[in-house]
């Protein structure tokens, strides 16, 4: 352990700086950071005080005017090499995320891919930085619009991916000529300090000013708050629950800054009479246990045809049987601990609400005791028999309980009318719950993947066909609707979050007409 925290600049004996505005302070309270694997400490953080926080974003500030006049194509290959240090250093931080956070070795390694993909994405995007040319209604005019740098971005990220949300925001955020304040998530400040380590490295060897990319760790009141009502900052990017969103959205909303929200998710999959149970049983092991149900795209629910239940129930019970738990670092686990004791306790809160509901546990839920099982984290994944009416349902539990919906009739539909009937009290089902994130539905019948796809079907941001409703590519926009946030991060067109636009219209006549034919003075 102490050889991987020196491999990425952090101290495991004494305490690491939790701020970074160029140079490294922290005198604010200690924060003890501990591994889920067995509950021992890795290290700790010396957190910023409000002093500290005001002076980061203060030299945020100052390094955002000189940045902004960088050409775009040059703050991309900054930022391309910020990735190429990261594919050097994919093991050793790969390594300490999962240390820190529980993950399995190939997820944390997967989640060090994500920012290097983004790196990548944004390199390119650097020269694609585009606007659009309209035609005038006066004649001898020119229109068309542009966008500038916005500013200094606040970015609140959770402990689920401690470092891969940072990347797509600030990856993207740089090569638009932003700088970037991030506060981690308090459960998991060593990626992060290591990640801007990694950030640092790179912007002195360009004699960028290291300020693009700036750290304060610290609590609620002394950053948290002070993030969100500072007109310093023009954008706050926020993933969390959707409380924390509620927060974000009222204090910025207040200060009409800009707010970028990936919040809740509680999706679903759909398995059709027409689906194949063999994919849609290994996406929805993947997406309900992969990260130990800690994911925000988590498959949450499954909603499935009557006709084709009690197989898919048959198959999930053997595939959740094969589930290694354990320590994450061995090759052969497949799902680590949960984060913390909270998360157990409110895994089994949950679970003891099931049956008053009126649902029933099927298989799993329980916490796992022994040599084998320390820290107190480890846990059975559950599955449960649900209705839609259960509260449960449409609560968003960061744990692995995969909650079972019928739907349909007993038999495949015998028509085309059946079809679409029995598929949307399935699509109902799946849109009747506040979040609105990821959805996926299984079947070979096009007539029910085109509805599940069109304006009455799913109604979350992101809805896939025969896949399951995790891990989604940089290259999409990510994010979703109703209490989710509305926000999109990571590809598309989402770097436009980060950019003010600007119309501009051009007169090269010597007249001076009016945009509707009025008339002025004449």
């Amino acid at each position: 352990m102490n050889d991987l925290l020196k491999s990425l600049g952090l101290d495991a004996a004494n305490p690491n700086a939790g701020g970074f505005d160029g140079a490294w302070c922290g005198g604010g309270p200690v924060l003890e950071v501990a591994t889920p694997i067995d509950g021992s400490r890795i290290g700790s953080v010396r957190q910023v005080t409000a002093a500290e926080y005001d002076r980061i974003v203060d030299r945020a500030s100052e390094a955002f005017r000189s940045w902004r006049m960088v050409p775009a194509p040059k703050r991309g290959e900054v930022v391309r090499q910020l990735g190429d240090r990261l594919r050097a250093k994919k093991a050793a931080l790969g390594a300490l995320v999962t240390l820190e956070m529980g993950k399995i070795t190939a997820e944390g390694e997967g989640e060090v891919q994500e920012m290097i993909d983004i790196c990548d994405f944004a390199c390119g995007l650097s020269r694609q930085l585009y606007g659009l040319t309209m035609h005038s209604e006066r004649p001898r005019h020119r229109m068309y619009e542009q966008w500038h740098p916005l500013g200094v971005v606040g970015i609140i990220s959770a402990f689920n991916f401690p470092v891969a949300v940072w990347s797509w925001n600030a990856a993207l955020a740089a090569v638009c000529g932003d700088t970037t304040v991030w506060k981690p998530a308090p459960k998991t400040p060593l990626s992060a300090l290591a990640t801007i380590r990694i950030a640092e490295e790179v912007c002195r060897a360009n004699a960028v000013d290291p300020a693009i990319f700036s750290l304060a760790m610290g609590d609620v009141a002394a950053v948290g708050e002070r993030m969100l009502a500072d007109r310093r900052i023009p954008l706050v990017s926020a993933t969390g629950s959707c409380r924390l969103g509620y927060r974000v959205a009222e204090v910025v909303g207040k200060r009409l800054g800009r707010t970028l929200l990936e919040l809740g998710g509680n999706n679903a999959i759909i398995v059709t009479s027409y689906a194949d149970l063999n994919l849609a049983a290994r996406a929805i092991v993947f997406g309900a246990v992969g990260t130990a149900g800690q994911r925000c795209t988590s498959t949450r629910r499954v909603i499935v045809h009557r006709a084709m239940q009690a197989e898919l129930m048959k198959r999930l019970a053997a595939a959740y049987e094969t589930v290694r738990i354990g320590d994450p670092r061995k090759s052969d686990t497949l799902m680590g601990p949960l984060v913390s004791g909270d998360s157990v306790d409110m895994m089994q809160a949950a679970l003891r609400r099931v049956p008053a509901e009126g649902g029933r546990v099927v298989y799993g839920g329980d916490v796992l005791r022994g040599p084998q099982y320390p820290g107190g984290g480890y846990v059975k994944p559950a599955i449960v028999e649900a209705t839609p009416s259960m509260a449960l349902v449409k609560e968003e539990t960061f744990a692995p309980i995969l909650y079972v919906i019928p739907y349909g009739g007993t038999a495949r539909p015998a028509d085309a009318a059946a079809l679409e009937r029995e598929l949307l009290e399935a699509i109902a089902i799946q849109n009747d719950v506040p979040q609105g994130l990821s959805s996926a539905i299984f079947s070979h019948h096009q007539m029910e993947t085109e509805l599940f796809l069109s304006h009455v079907g799913s109604d979350c941001g992101i809805a896939n066909v025969n896949i399951g409703t995790s891990g989604a590519e940089i290259g999409g926009a990510f994010g979703g609707e109703k209490e989710t946030g509305g926000g999109r991060e990571s590809g598309s067109d989402s770097w436009r979050s980060y950019m003010r636009r600007q119309t501009n219209t051009m007169n090269w006549s010597a007249e001076l007409p009016l945009a509707q034919g009025i008339k002025f003075g004449e």
